[in-house]
């Protein structure tokens, strides 16, 4: 090691590395699942080194740990690039070393794939098979286009009947946008909002502490966070710790609450997809574009940066304008089933 090199390795008392990752990753505000990914990365990145700082090291052996991933350790090409993405962000945001070596690591080129897609009998299907909240969210899902954390960490606010709407806060790539909320949902789901509301006013009697609020706005807002608007559309039947303040509040429902049961219902439905939860978001472009909406406007629902990523689900469209019709109207068959699941006295 250089002398340039043993004067940058930080020195005892100064925070550890993996600290000084969590603490760049909450300045740049990115998501929680991104800073746990980043930690890990680098945790494997330095233990597959034997220990050795990252200041030590430069591209031959970033170029051994990404090759290790793929040859020894198998990993999909996306996998290889967030190791890669977490190491560009260990080099110039923590350790900021900006090498030009960096540049010349080559990423693995992702394979084109086409999306699984539900058939609307299929997604129909798996939403019948499903109870109460569940019922509600995969409805959302395919209704709406929503990514499944898109769904749980919704807002009450975040919903407009009137307009049939509902309005995504810091989807991916921190990107806001609207998308539809379907009208045979309305009533289910203002049942369900009426539920929460009461065990969310007995928890602010009992002395709930309130629900996280993005950014700075606990702040900027003191009172925002037992507020009715700020409450989560699917919260947890209990409080937790957070994970990043260390205060116990009321989180959003777990993401596997749905994804279990979705699962479970496949299997009994026989349907032979290798499909969960995000295949009712491919389901809802695709038969949006089956049914003639315009793809420009899909690529607003969806969120969508390019309109070339819109364009995986169908290379034949016609337009119909911006007159969209969720596809869950379209293609329900029952009367919309009553509320949900009776939440527990915790539930607010």
């Amino acid at each position: 090691m250089t002398e340039a090199t043993k004067a940058s390795v930080p020195e005892p008392g100064k925070p550890k590395l993996l600290d000084q990752v969590r603490h760049r990753c909450r300045v740049r505000h990115l998501a929680l699942k991104t800073e746990q990914a980043y930690v890990n990365w680098v945790r494997r990145f330095v233990v597959f080194h034997h220990v050795r700082h990252p200041l030590e090291m430069g591209a031959k052996e970033v170029s051994a740990f990404l090759t290790h991933l793929a040859v020894e350790g198998r990993v999909a090409a996306s996998t290889q690039n967030q190791a890669l993405s977490a190491l560009l962000f260990l080099y110039r945001e923590v350790l900021e070393r900006d090498f030009g070596w960096l540049d010349d690591v080559v990423r693995a080129q992702k394979p084109k794939r086409l999306p699984v897609v539900y058939t609307p009998d299929e997604a129909m299907g798996i939403i019948g098979e499903l109870n109460g909240r569940r019922w509600l969210m995969a409805m959302q899902l395919y209704g709406g286009g929503l990514r499944l954390h898109e769904c749980v960490t919704q807002r009450v606010k975040d919903l407009d009947f009137d307009r049939l709407e509902v309005t995504v806060r810091d989807g991916k790539g921190e990107k806001d946008r609207v998308t539809l909320l379907p009208e045979a949902l309305v009533e289910p789901l203002k049942q369900h909002l009426l539920r929460v509301q009461e065990a969310h006013e007995r928890a602010l009697a009992e002395g709930y502490a309130g629900v996280a609020l993005p950014y700075a706005l606990a702040q900027k807002y003191p009172n925002a966070d037992r507020e009715w608007a700020w409450q989560y559309v699917y919260p947890a039947d209990r409080p937790s710790r957070d994970p990043r303040s260390g205060a116990w509040r009321r989180h959003h429902m777990d993401e596997s609450y749905l994804q279990k049961a979705v699962h479970v219902a496949i299997r009994k439905l026989k349907i032979a997809k290798h499909a969960g939860c995000h295949t009712f978001r491919h389901s809802f472009a695709t038969h949006l574009l089956a049914g003639g909406t315009d793809i420009r406007t899909i690529q607003e629902l969806l969120g969508h940066k390019d309109v070339s990523t819109t364009q995986i689900y169908t290379h034949v469209l016609r337009t119909n304008g911006y007159a969209v019709k969720s596809p869950v109207d379209r293609f329900l068959t029952s009367p919309p089933r009553p509320g949900g699941d009776p939440p527990s006295s915790a539930e607010g």
